[in-house]
């Protein structure tokens, strides 16, 4: 089955075809490093990190670009209340990003160019729309004549009058029409800027991610992504910038992930209920916040609350159970040639397709998670039989694994889940705690497993011998 993909351009699900074969340019814009990023900035962050994992698994070279920006208005007034520098701004938080995306088990992008590394592509870009008669300087700005255009609200699938209302700078009379947009700001006095042929300034939002795709792949993206409240201005507007300068589509799949929600409230900063992963990751293990972000489908609103990431928890905990007992099982297991692993292997076989398919069908995570529980239940069943073989746990936790390199909702090296005692070193006290009690010293033995506890390890026995896991 083919991956299909909901293509935001023509609102219907295509058939993925990337320009090159065996190749994916994937650009997801990035955070505007002037603070935290709260939960609704994390939703792309893990959904774009799944489809990335997907499209390696199904066999493609996926290079993925997500941008930071570290020049913006939002960051000349942190630097101001902070009584420091933009850069200095930039620095700290591009640092908290990268601790946040790592706590919740995400891989870094292949490359996350900033805006200040990338400002001669962009006042290149620039000037190469004034010669063409698409911008015009203006009082020192330049802005983009919008009405020259004709595609000009395409993606958004608005007329130029709805489209009046979300341009981010106020009707202002040194445009000529109340649709163009900046693409350079003049600064004013003791504001960072850079030099250009309009003088002193800095780019505007939209020119930076047209400069940058641009720059590291190419005239054509396969995939563009971002949160569904990028699509208007700013997808719209870097579509206006990049494709009459080269001619060409700038993206052949465009991607948008839905809003996150709190307690069945918008997420606004005027009611206070913005949720930031930096305390979300204090509190919350990164497996639990992947599943409760992959629980909705990428396109549809998502709630959060108490209830929700308690429940995200708990499903998290059934499929790290599973995991921990079929490797648990396997040590004792032994290698009985004449089981017949057919009927097994089959049924295996079949939950891994329909894991497949599900993700084939527009990514989608929650039916891709159902399948993922389905292969649980099944190896759970399996171990309750009297007789095991390696051979028969091995094929669970190998499909098992292969659906977890997708959905990333094991305990996984980078993630906070693992906090603590290193495995090693809690495998190394339980057998000092078993030849403590074999030697009948009763005080060490309980000294371990008071320390363990302390740890929050939870000891068990088994007719295979003694078992942990975390808590």
């Amino acid at each position: 089955m083919s991956l299909k993909i909901y293509n935001t351009m023509t609102r219907e699900q295509e058939t993925f075809v990337p320009l090159e074969p065996g190749k994916v340019k994937m650009y997801v814009c990035g955070p505007t490093v002037y603070d935290y990023i709260h939960i609704g900035n994390a939703r792309p962050v893990i959904f774009f990190d799944v489809v990335r994992r997907y499209l390696e698994f199904a066999g493609y070279e996926v290079e993925y670009v997500s941008n930071f920006t570290d020049v913006d208005d939002k960051l000349i007034r942190k630097a101001e209340q902070l009584g420091t520098t933009v850069p200095e701004v930039a620095e700290k938080f591009i640092a908290a990003f990268n601790e946040n995306i790592e706590g919740m088990g995400v891989r870094k992008a292949s490359l996350n160019p900033r805006v200040t590394e990338n400002m001669s592509e962009i006042v290149a870009f620039i000037h190469e729309l004034v010669e063409k008669g698409y911008a015009y300087e203006s009082g020192g700005d330049v802005y983009y004549r919008t009405n020259k255009f004709a595609d000009y609200g395409k993606l958004s699938h608005q007329n130029m009058e709805e489209l009046q209302l979300g341009i981010r700078i106020e009707v202002d009379e040194r445009k000529e029409h109340g649709q163009d947009f900046v693409l350079w700001k003049a600064a004013k006095p003791g504001e960072i800027y850079w030099d250009s042929p309009w003088g002193q300034g800095r780019p505007g939002w939209h020119i930076e991610c047209s400069a940058m795709a641009r720059k590291y792949l190419g005239d054509t993206l396969d995939i563009h992504g971002g949160g569904l409240d990028l699509q208007f201005p700013h997808h719209e507007c870097e579509i206006a910038q990049s494709e009459v300068l080269t001619g060409k589509p700038m993206a052949r799949y465009w991607m948008h992930n839905g809003y996150i929600n709190i307690d069945n409230q918008k997420m606004s900063k005027s009611l206070g209920n913005g949720v930031t992963v930096n305390e979300l990751l204090k509190r919350t293990k990164s497996a639990a916040i992947r599943y409760f972000m992959l629980s909705s489908h990428y396109r549809s609103p998502l709630n959060f609350n108490h209830d929700t990431i308690a429940q995200a928890e708990s499903s998290v905990q059934r499929i790290t159970n599973c995991m921990d007992n079929l490797q648990h099982r396997m040590a004792a297991a032994g290698t009985i040639a004449q089981e017949n692993l057919a009927e097994i292997g089959e049924r295996v076989s079949l939950i891994v397709e329909q894991f497949k398919a599900k993700m084939n069908d527009d990514f989608n995570t929650p039916d891709a998670i159902t399948a993922l529980f389905e292969l649980v239940s099944e190896a759970n069943q399996y171990m309750k039989q009297a007789v095991v073989t390696v051979q028969g746990l091995q094929l669970f936790i190998d499909a098992l694994q292969m659906m977890d390199n997708v959905l990333g909702l094991l305990p996984q090296a980078g993630g906070n889940d693992e906090k603590g005692l290193p495995d090693a070193e809690i495998e190394a006290l339980i057998e000092e705690r078993i030849e403590a009690r074999r030697m009948k010293n009763w005080a060490r033995a309980d000294e371990i497993r008071d320390l363990l506890a302390a740890q929050n390890i939870v000891l068990e026995d088994t007719p295979q011998g003694i078992r942990w896991k975390r808590k």
